[in-house]
């Protein structure tokens, strides 16, 4: 499992429970499994999941990829503050999918291009 950019240290700052539930979650995702409260994060496409747990009023997110064959990818841990209701904010979408390009270029440096 790696860890883009702030991402590990941002889980970490999350409440004990919630960074419990995620690192449950996560190892299952390490261990080839796929959580039930996983579920596709839209705009990127196909391998790009998020975990959604709600604690105490507050809503915690992580973003991970399993795009790639060798290496499962946790690209951004955030609690939302979407001040336009259900909506993501922008400056997180924008930044999971600057994160994606840069798990892509790591995967290629440590493991060589996939077909």
């Amino acid at each position: 499992m790696h860890w883009v950019g702030s991402a590990k240290r941002d889980l970490l700052g999350f409440p004990e429970e919630v960074v419990d539930e995620f690192g449950y979650a996560l190892g299952a995702v390490q261990m080839g499994g796929q959580p039930p409260a996983a579920k596709p994060w839209r705009g990127e496409g196909p391998g790009v999941f998020e975990l959604v747990e709600d604690h105490r009023g507050d809503t915690f997110r992580v973003a991970y990829t399993v795009r790639f064959a060798k290496a499962v990818y946790v690209l951004h841990c955030f609690q939302k503050k979407s001040p336009s209701g259900i909506r993501t904010a922008k400056s997180d979408v924008d930044l999971i999918h600057e994160r994606l390009k840069a798990a892509r270029n790591d995967y290629e440096v440590r493991y060589g291009k996939e077909d």
